[in-house]
This record gives structure tokens, sequence and C-alpha cells, in this order.
């Protein structure tokens, strides 16, 4: 117990499995079936240190209890040599006491460590999950999306921290063989015709293409607030099962004299469903795979000395959506970052997201 306030108490723990209880159920208790995104096995080797990840970091794992029953939850994370303390996992009753007594515990924490600023929301790692989502909680969460309670938003700006990043993904419209647009058909007549191939992997070269995607996204997302760099072997234990839920043909990646330069990833979207695997919901799984009401546009990437090829791979992608009729979801892009506007005039929603930090 590290603090006590008016029937409130925090409690620091390690792997007691009471306390790793109570950290997985509360979740449970905050969020519909159909709205949780927690996958429990994942933060049950979280909070045991026993995830790929968990040697890159030191997790400092917090529960709030209110009359003796579990009301808010929060991690703080932090890395060899980085001065930033990285809170996450937050979960947290609509109740702006005891939510100011959890922010509270969580400063002094990382004030006494002597770290300098306070980042978040970040699940541990960059390749967890990170940011908050504040708008259009009106549509059900869509598979890759961070997804929390709508007054969350209001309860980090109450408890002093500011908006760092914003970032959005963007609902795009259903398109069929009789759209066009010129411009990005021209940019992909042009790269073609300079002798780059664009071609979705075949899924027997799913761990090849694997090892080309984590060289581009090492080299391009180093720039981003909470990228930490982890190994091959590692970034493959992450993603490797990703090839269960993958569609190879909605998955691009684009080569310049047989060198891969650029990708894009999608997936179908599965909703929560590949957070709660279990063998009654896998029939389900297989069928959305193979019959998707939309897809998730996950992950994209170009090389800087290939200016350009983003929208050639975005029209072959499109090219696909033009035969199977399916909207999709842009999702997550950087404020500033050109993916943001892409085929602006085919965005029917837009959903928002924020990173949040407070200095010491």
């Amino acid at each position: 117990m590290i603090g006590m306030g008016e029937n409130m108490k925090c409690v620091r723990f390690a792997k007691q499995p009471n306390y790793i209880e109570d950290f997985i159920d509360l979740p449970k208790k905050l969020y519909s079936r159909e709205t949780n995104m927690e996958d429990a096995d994942t933060m049950e080797d979280l909070l045991r240190g026993e995830h790929p990840l968990s040697s890159y970091f030191q997790l400092d794992k917090f529960l709030v209890y209110a009359k003796g029953t579990a009301v808010g939850r929060f991690a703080i994370t932090t890395y060899p040599g980085d001065d930033t303390a990285y809170f996450g996992f937050f979960e947290c009753v609509k109740n702006r006491k005891i939510a100011k007594f959890l922010f509270g515990q969580a400063e002094n924490f990382c004030r006494q460590k002597g770290y300098k600023r306070m980042l978040g929301p970040v699940d541990a790692s960059f390749w967890l999950k990170y940011r908050l989502k504040i708008n259009r909680f009106d549509a059900a969460p869509y598979t890759g999306e961070p997804y929390n309670k709508p007054y969350y938003y209001r309860l980090f700006l109450d408890n002093g921290f500011r908006v760092k990043e914003h970032y959005t993904s963007n609902d795009y419209r259903a398109i069929d063989e009789s759209y066009v647009n010129e411009k990005y058909e021209a940019r992909y007549r042009e790269f073609i015709g300079r002798s780059y191939r664009i071609k979705s992997p075949k899924p027997e070269d799913f761990d090849k293409i694997l090892d080309a995607v984590y060289d581009m996204i090492t080299e391009l997302y180093s720039d981003f607030p909470v990228y930490k760099q982890v190994s091959r072997e590692d970034f493959r234990e992450i993603f490797g099962n990703y090839k269960m839920i993958m569609d190879m043909s909605m998955t691009k990646i684009a080569y310049c004299q047989g060198k891969p330069v650029g990708f894009y990833i999608s997936v179908p979207d599965y909703g929560n469903s590949v957070y709660h695997l279990a063998p009654w919901n896998l029939p389900m799984l297989f069928y959305r795979k193979n019959h998707p009401t939309r897809y998730v546009m996950l992950y994209m990437g170009v090389k800087k000395e290939h200016q350009g090829l983003g929208k050639a791979i975005v029209y072959s992608v499109m090219k696909e959506l033009m035969q199977n009729g399916r909207p999709s979801i842009g999702a997550l892009a950087r404020d500033g970052k050109v993916t943001q506007n892409y085929a602006a005039e085919d965005i029917t929603n837009v959903y928002e997201y924020v990173l949040l930090e407070k200095e010491l």
C-alpha cells in the first residue's frame, strides 16, 4: 500500500494472484462484451513479466480500492536512459474524486523516482497500445482501435495533462469498379512505368514479408513519440499471429529493383473478437476473414527516397476495394503525416485520438 485517501487506498503489487485478477477484471466491469478490447491472456503475461516485450521495460502496477472494491488501475512503464514515465493500462470508474486520487498517486510515484514527465496513455509499449479515443463513441470499436470510456479525456485534462499529439482514423465509403480517381491512378501508372512492383504477398511468404516490414518500420517509425526499438525475433513473435487474421489481397508490398521499399497492411474488421479468442468464436472469426464487412488499414510506410510511392500503393489497395465493394478505415494517422489526407473526398467520418503529457 502506497497511499490512503478517504475510503480509498492505492496498492502497488508484484505478482500476487488476487491483485492480478482484480487488475484484469476491472475492464470487464466497465465495458460491455462488445466494447471490451483487452486481451486478458496478454494482460496476464505482462503483469507477470512473461510477455516477449517484458525484458525491455520496468512495469510498476497499481490498483485503487474504495471500500474494498477495485475502482481504478494504472501502470507506470519506464525504460533505461529515458526520463519519461509512461502512464498506461488506465481504467477508472466515473468518479472525479477517485480519479484525482489515482492520478495523484501516479504523479507522486513518478516524482519520487525522478522522472521529468508523464506521457500517456501508453500501455507499456508502442508495439502494444497507446493513445486515447476522444470521439465517435456511438460506433462499435474496430480491430486495432485504442478504445476507452468517453469520460477519460476529461479526467486526464482535469488532472493536469495536456494534449501532445493528435491522431485521426478515417472512415472511407465503399467504392466499386465505376470509381475514378485520376490523380491516384496517374501516380500508380507512373511508378509501375518506372519498373516498381506493387503486389500482395502469398501466405507462404508471410515470414519473409514480416522481416521486410520490420526493417522498414524500424526506419520509418523511429521518430514517433513513444517508439522503442525491439529485436527482429521479438517483432516476429508479437506479429506472427497476424498470419491467421490477414487477408493477403489487402496487404501490399512495393519493390524497387527487387528490394522492398513500401508496405500497406490491412486486416478485416473483426471488432473485438480477436482479443477474446475461444473455441466458440473461432468459426465466426474465420467467416469474418472470408466475408468481411469492412477493412482496417493498420500500417503503411514508404522509404523516404521513394517520394510519391505512397499514393501508388494506396491506389493498388483501392483497386482491391473496387472489386470487393467494401468500406474501410484508415487507422490512426498522426497529424502532419500525408497519409492523414489520402483520398479525402471519400472520407465519411473521422475518429480522433490524443496522446497526453504532464510535466513533473
